[in-house]
């Protein structure tokens, strides 16, 4: 391991990823003009390495190789090298991470890629040991062998660096289209069907990503099409997930991703996105169904975050770090000797019986604490107490131990806030607030908004992050999509006319600095920003949903409750450049096909208009709010407001009270009823088969 004392040029960066590479020997660059200058003058490969601050496999390449004074001299002599925070810079990973597709068959990070000074790669791969093991090639090996053909072979490289040139045009190029129809819908659910895995739940093999815009989807085809199977599907893997040791059940908040089958061992690492999306799951599974059980776990998803993931002024830090003082999981496990020492004897036992501590041990020989395999009514039989007395001792004693592991020393936490994800949490909580009746949900996330306005948005352009005081980076269309989805959750939730003011407003900004105007479909670099090799245009979802996709189902939103048909029709223009990808891959499109499914429907739009809210009001609101309605626009207009909602949706403008009492309006494919002030009309007009 390097001694080294002398940081190199990452010391200036604000990314807790790049500063973690800032005390390496490699002479690292930042992504910049003087790293491929230097390239160009002196004839040289870039390597370019790119990965996140709570990856795992990052700091393993890290220790082994970046940090080894003989890779260092090779990388110092042979390449410039290049550091980039994939999160900071998503529109370079992109590219970059489907070239390793193309290539490799697969992708993943650290991702490891060798370019021309022209910064056309010849070569991908993700980790490489520094030695040659397990049939996979040395890093030093790999260094020697690419920079033996970049100056020996010359010609090839140039070959191979114009065949993935026109690799990436034609991805981009004009896409065939083709009709999206509920065929298509049904395709995707007869893949989740088949891939599904009873037992446990969730999709697929190991390992298992909780995928939750699925099971959004799922939830929509359950109440649209009424199909229980769909339904099962949900509840079956929501519960397998908050049974499983993906779950925190000390702390509370979902790591990233299982790596068995049956969600008990987790990658430890913490992403406030997939705790945001998870949360909007569990809100929704809880509308659809009133088990208790999920707002519970929404409940408890949210408490991790506002205690560990807030800065003092609102926005919400990026991740938490899977490991602790160098080993994965640290943190998190226990022995039955630990938990009996923190509880006593007889909680202690209690507690291990319940949460699979054992001697042996699920993980390394220490234990995950989890719920796969308890049956706590059997335990509260024995026991001879109640279910209820059983779930207070068991909440006594996670009190404790949550006490205790305080003092352990903690994950790294990666406190820069990004504006996409951040969108992601404004949304969970306005949701959950409105569904919930927490208040200070909702302030949460009115709070975290005003710090986006204040910190990340600079003479009207959105911007990527922000860290100790700097901003970074004109933001992409993830940033303006998901934020969107904030502004208009924070807007269902409030009625207040500046959030769906500023919903508007930046609605329009994205179409002018995205949309193509040629194919239609949103590019994922702005038209302000550094060209790169390619504008790629993205609607296929991850772990994360795609920016397109959440676009769609937002403008859907936004069309409703503004009456801008315009914004529909750049959604159907998005669902034709997509057709052929949605059509040939819908498992891999679920967000869009929610909006796909959405236009398909009977959309309905209620407008109340009132001078205040009477009791009447608030249970009628209440009840669309707290039940799984993704059909129906809501929409609550004081009069004292209606002039400034009217200069957003002019359509308000007309809207009178009838008899000076609230007055509510329901509208449904495109023709209205009669006005009414009587609330059970209104219910009827709705809900009627």
């Amino acid at each position: 391991m390097s001694e080294n004392k002398n940081p190199n040029r990452l010391i200036n960066e604000k990314s807790p990823y790049l500063l973690q590479h800032a005390y390496n020997p490699v002479d690292w660059y930042p992504w910049s003009e003087e790293a491929f200058e230097k390239a160009k003058s002196e004839n040289k490969p870039v390597f370019v390495s790119i990965g996140y601050s709570t990856c795992h496999w990052c700091h393993v390449m890290e220790r082994e190789s970046f940090e080894n004074e003989e890779v260092a001299q090779i990388l110092n002599e042979k390449f410039v090298s290049i550091k980039v925070d994939r999160e900071e810079r998503p529109d370079i990973d992109s590219i970059y991470m489907l070239v390793c597709q193309m290539m490799n068959g697969h992708g993943g990070w650290p991702l490891s890629v060798f370019l021309t000074p022209d910064r056309v790669p010849f070569y991908t791969g993700t980790y490489f040991p520094r030695e040659s093991r397990y049939g996979m090639p040395g890093f030093k090996e790999v260094l020697n062998y690419l920079y033996q053909q970049y100056t020996e072979n010359p010609d090839r490289i140039k070959d191979v660096g114009a065949q993935v040139k026109q690799a990436l045009e034609l991805s981009r190029e004009k896409r065939e289209q083709t009709s999206l129809t509920k065929e298509t819908i049904d395709n995707a659910f007869q893949y989740y069907k088949q891939t599904f895995d009873p037992q446990y739940g969730g999709f697929g093999e190991a390992p298992k990503f909780p995928m939750p815009h699925t099971l959004v989807f799922l939830l929509m085809y359950a109440k649209f099409y009424e199909n229980q199977e769909a339904l099962n599907m949900v509840t079956k893997t929501l519960d397998g997930l908050a049974r499983g040791g993906i779950y925190d059940h000390i702390g509370y908040g979902f790591s990233r991703y299982s790596v068995d089958e049956k969600f008990l061992v987790p990658h430890f690492e913490k992403m406030l996105y997939d705790n945001a999306l998870l949360a909007m799951a569990y809100t929704d599974a809880f509308r659809m169904t009133k088990n208790s059980r999920y707002k519970k776990i929404t409940e408890e998803i949210i408490k991790y975050v506002l205690r560990d993931m807030v800065h003092p002024d609102g926005g919400f830090y990026s991740a938490e770090d899977a490991d602790s003082e160098g080993e994965e999981g640290k943190f998190y496990v226990w022995t039955p000797e630990e938990v009996k020492d923190v509880l006593g004897e007889q909680l202690g036992t209690l507690f291990c019986q319940a949460y699979d501590i054992t001697k042996q041990g699920n993980f390394e020989g220490k234990n995950i604490p989890n719920l796969i395999t308890s049956h706590l009514e059997s335990i509260a039989k024995s026991e001879r107490i109640s279910s209820a007395e059983l779930a207070e001792k068991l909440e006594t004693a996670r009190q404790r131990l949550f006490q205790h592991r305080e003092n352990r020393v903690r994950p790294f936490r990666d406190d820069k806030i990004l504006t996409a994800w951040n969108g992601l949490m404004i949304a969970a909580l306005a949701k959950a607030g409105r569904v919930f009746h927490q208040a200070s949900y909702v302030q949460s996330a009115e709070k975290a908004v005003s710090f986006i306005r204040d910190n990340l948005i600079q003479n009207g352009r959105v911007m990527v992050r922000y860290r100790d005081g700097e901003v970074k980076n004109k933001a992409f269309i993830d940033e303006y999509a998901f934020l969107l989805w904030g502004y208009i959750e924070l807007y269902e939730s409030t009625f207040a006319p500046f959030y769906l003011e500023e919903a508007k407003k930046l609605a329009g900004n994205m179409m002018d600095l995205f949309w193509d105007d040629h194919a239609g479909g949103f590019f994922f670099s702005g038209n302000d920003d550094e060209p790169l090799l390619v504008n790629q245009k993205e609607s296929y979802d991850g772990a994360l949903p795609s920016g397109n996709s959440v676009a769609a189902c937002q403008l859907l939103r936004l069309a409703k409750l503004t009456g801008d048909f315009t914004l529909e029709e750049k959604v159907q223009q998005m669902f034709q450049v997509f057709s052929k990808d949605i059509h040939d891959y819908p498992n891999g499109h679920a967000m869009m096909l929610q909006s796909v499914m959405l236009s398909q429907q009977a959309m309905k739009e209620v407008v109340i208009v009132m001078d205040n809210e009477t009791k009447e009001v608030v249970d009628f609101i209440q009840h669309i709010q707290e039940n799984f309605h993704p059909e129906i626009s809501l929409m609550a207009v004081k009069r004292n407001e209606q002039a400034k909602l009217s200069e957003i949706a002019p359509f308000i403008e007309d809207y009178a009270m009838i008899n000076e009492k609230p007055t509510i309006y329901v509208c449904e494919n495109f023709q209205c009823n009669q006005p009414t002030n009587h609330f059970q009309t209104a219910m009827d007009l709705l809900f009627k088969k």
